[in-house]
């Protein structure tokens, strides 16, 4: 057995901080959505540290974290594997972050992706393509020794498989830690559960979770500590009222930014798109007035049924789902991470006790999982303002994240 295969803690930080770039370089989902939203709405992203999060459920993106898991080790010059050359750089991903979300207090759901929707056929195509082209600069870089290329190709080769989702379920099973196996994208499924009041929000790179329209996106959630960065909080309800547009008109500006589904129409930047939807209100009056010389759109472009995709998509109805934490299985754990994947048996009696410890401390409620704030509406606010004088001495205090609280 490989006993000392578990790294460093030094070198899973190492792992954490390539993990943020290999997200942001392999990040799918909504093209320039996040800077449109830090230029034209920066009110709307929020930030705060893991540990404000106590109490708090959070559904996290599965299929993301293990593509992230697999890149970032990969980039750390060798994948950890077992003696027979299978790949677990995944599940120390999944053991480490999942304990440490755990610690802060944090309630993680995982939600995997299920069947592609037929019309990503085509983004499926071209990342095949892309994979293909891959393949062969990967081997002109060894055959020329080029290290950098050789890295950089090597990245664009790794893919999620089945077997990559079943084992992190199996040690996710034994971690006491539930999961959702999404019909579909895993994103929506996340969206769907935030909707409902399932979970407080959506733990993702993928900016399309807030086209899905899940109330809380959180960004970095993950590996924050280790870059000592904030968790970036969007917060969708503050974005589509800077960018002054609804729902409906937001899915149409994401369709026209570019999207998993279909192309988009060249020419048409951030801006132009925002610009466009606020004036005409939906893609099929802005193709009446377009000027299709300068901006083409694609041929057949079937963006009301990419529309209908966001708005209704395939995902297990919330209330048929039953979210359970419950105690690690401390002796599965060490059978099936030790003896079948050559872990460490003490780093995984450990971080089993640390679970068990986590869960027995973390019973306090947070007051709003009692007490739901609701925001008061901006007239009233005004009124205020305008008819109310503070109390002489004190100052108005600030809550973190004001009307955006929730009650999960």
């Amino acid at each position: 057995m490989l006993g000392g295969l578990f790294t460093s803690v030094a070198r899973l930080s190492a792992i954490s901080r390539n993990c943020l770039i290999s997200s942001q370089k392999c990040n799918m989902g909504i093209l320039g959505l996040s800077k449109l939203i830090a230029d034209v709405a920066p009110s709307a992203v929020k930030e705060n540290e893991i540990k404000n999060y106590f109490g708090r459920k959070v559904a996290v993106d599965a299929s993301m974290s293990l593509y992230q898991f697999l890149v970032a080790v990969r980039q750390e010059g060798n994948m950890l594997m077992t003696a027979d050359g299978e790949t677990t750089s995944h599940l120390m991903g999944f053991f480490y972050r999942t304990i440490r979300m755990v610690e802060n207090g944090i309630k993680p759901v995982y939600v995997f992706d299920g069947k592609p929707p037929t019309m990503k056929g085509g983004e499926l195509a071209k990342r095949a393509e892309r994979r293909e082209e891959a393949q062969k600069a990967l081997e002109k870089a060894e055959e020329a020794g080029n290290v950098e290329d050789i890295d950089k190709f090597s990245r664009r080769l790794v893919k999620v498989t089945k077997q990559h989702s079943e084992e992190a379920k199996t040690l996710l099973k034994l971690m006491g830690i539930p999961y959702v196996e999404a019909p579909c994208e895993a994103e929506a499924q996340c969206a769907a559960l935030a909707k409902a009041g399932k979970v407080y929000g959506v733990a993702t790179e993928d900016m399309d979770a807030l086209t899905f329209g899940t109330p809380i996106l959180l960004r970095h959630m993950t590996f924050s500590e280790a870059r000592k960065m904030p968790i970036k909080e969007f917060h969708l309800e503050r974005v589509l009222k800077d960018l002054e547009l609804s729902q409906e008109e937001f899915i149409d500006m994401c369709i026209l930014l570019g999207c998993d589904y279909c192309d988009s129409i060249k020419g048409i930047g951030p801006k132009r798109a925002i610009e466009l939807v606020r004036n005409h209100k939906s893609i099929d009056k802005i193709l009446q007035t377009l000027d299709k010389k300068k901006y083409p759109p694609p041929q057949e472009w079937p963006f009301e049924e990419a529309r209908r995709l966001f708005v209704e998509p395939e995902v297990k109805d919330p209330k048929e789902i039953e979210l359970k934490w419950t105690e690690p299985d401390e002796e599965g754990l060490v059978k099936y991470m030790c003896e079948e994947k050559g872990f460490s048996e003490e780093r995984v009696r450990n971080g089993a006790k640390k679970l068990t410890k986590a869960r027995n401390t973390s019973t306090q409620g947070r007051l709003d999982s009692f007490f739901k704030i609701l925001p008061s509406p901006v007239s009233n606010d005004n009124k205020r303002k305008s008819t109310e004088k503070p109390a002489a001495g004190k100052k108005a205090k600030r809550g973190g994240g004001g009307g955006f609280k929730r009650g999960k």
